[in-house]
């Protein structure tokens, strides 16, 4: 497998001001079954390095990140060390891996019962979106040492959006509404938080969510959007890993390799 370059390292913090120590948590767990069949979707290959690889690195491009804990399936934390072991990662960071469960939900809990002391600020970020630029990573982090509890990026909706009342697969749906479309956002990652609230968030609800703001939303805490990026887009299924091939090759004829 070929390894491909580090993006750019984030500028250093300003000299004379105090910075939190941030950690990232990126659960990897899920099998991806929307990709099809073969290897859990965080270790198929995207311009010939496995997506966690490339989305590990988009953490630790950020000089903020000094920590990066990689959720594994349950029963392959293993073959994850080894495959951290065998791709070069910036010695400036620390990485961890350690077994996830049976819902992402569970996984990041996990990822962060096991972040040690020290560490103030916590991103959350999916394996599957190995693109992420690391001015996104550095926008998040920095909101979060502003004061914001948690911290999303996020991108104005291009498709208008209709609202529908669910019909039985195959079946027409009919629409009760069109939502304002300057009033959605579509939500990435890697989410920011400080990590005493998203450890209240994680004890405190229980109910089945899609993403980790959306617990500190139940808590009654404010959750902010920063500026997305296109780039940033979740590989899911078969199409989105052409795109991703794609914006690849293009990084790698700019940046000269």
């Amino acid at each position: 497998m070929s390894d491909d370059p580090l993006p750019p390292p984030s500028p250093s913090p300003a000299p004379g001001r105090t910075t939190a120590r941030t950690a990232a948590v990126i659960p990897a767990a899920g099998r991806g079954v929307r990709l099809g069949p073969g290897a859990p979707k965080a270790l198929r290959a995207l311009g010939g390095t496995p997506m966690l690889i490339h989305a590990v690195r988009a953490m630790a491009a950020s000089r903020a990140v000094s920590l990066v804990v990689v959720v594994a399936p349950p029963d392959g934390a293993p073959e994850v060390r080894s495959l951290l072991d065998a791709h070069a990662l910036p010695d400036r960071t620390d990485f961890l891996v350690v077994p996830g469960g049976e819902s992402r939900q569970e996984s990041v809990k996990l990822g962060l019962d096991a972040l040690p002391p020290g560490y103030d600020i916590v991103l959350v970020h999916d394996a599957a979106r190995p693109l992420v630029p690391v001015d996104t990573v550095d926008t998040v982090i920095e909101a979060v040492r502003d004061g914001a509890p948690a911290v999303v990026p996020a991108l104005p909706l291009a498709d208008t959006v209709k609202q529908v009342e669910p019909a039985a697969p195959g079946e027409p749906e009919p629409v009760t509404s069109t939502p304002d479309r300057s009033l959605l956002r579509a939500v990435q990652t890697p989410q920011g938080f400080d990590r005493a609230t998203l450890v209240r968030a994680h004890e405190t609800v229980k109910d089945d969510v899609t993403d980790d703001a959306s617990m500190v939303e139940q808590l009654g805490l404010t959750v902010v959007t920063v500026p997305g990026h296109e780039e940033a887009f979740k590989v899911t299924r078969p199409l989105d890993l052409v795109l991703a091939e794609a914006v690849l090759a293009r990084r790698r004829l700019n940046d000269g390799f």
